[in-house]
């Protein structure tokens, strides 16, 4: 097992303090640093635990870059529910 630390050691403009995660991990797993940073990043911003900019700074970098890659690790922008996008488009008519 190799041993990952998960860690953003910076602080948002709001003063958000971060957690230090450390995850060992198979070493046949072909995962680096950043990838496992935007899976867990992706994850927890579709269940609605964290915001875009805070996933965008879980893994270090800007919240635009963090939209414009998103997408390569099959997460989606539109963090919406069928209900919450059938409402959305009722609203709109």
């Amino acid at each position: 097992m190799s041993r990952m630390l998960l860690s953003v050691k910076s602080f948002s403009k709001k003063h958000v303090a971060m957690k230090t995660l450390t995850i060992d991990l198979p070493d046949m797993l072909d995962l680096d640093e950043f990838e496992a940073k935007m899976l867990l990043s992706g994850q927890l911003y579709e269940k609605g635990k964290v915001t875009l900019g805070q996933a965008a700074q879980i893994v270090g970098i800007s919240k635009r870059a963090y939209m414009e890659i998103m997408g390569r690790f099959g997460f989606s922008l539109f963090n919406y529910s069928v209900e919450e996008l059938k409402q959305e488009l009722e609203n709109a008519y």
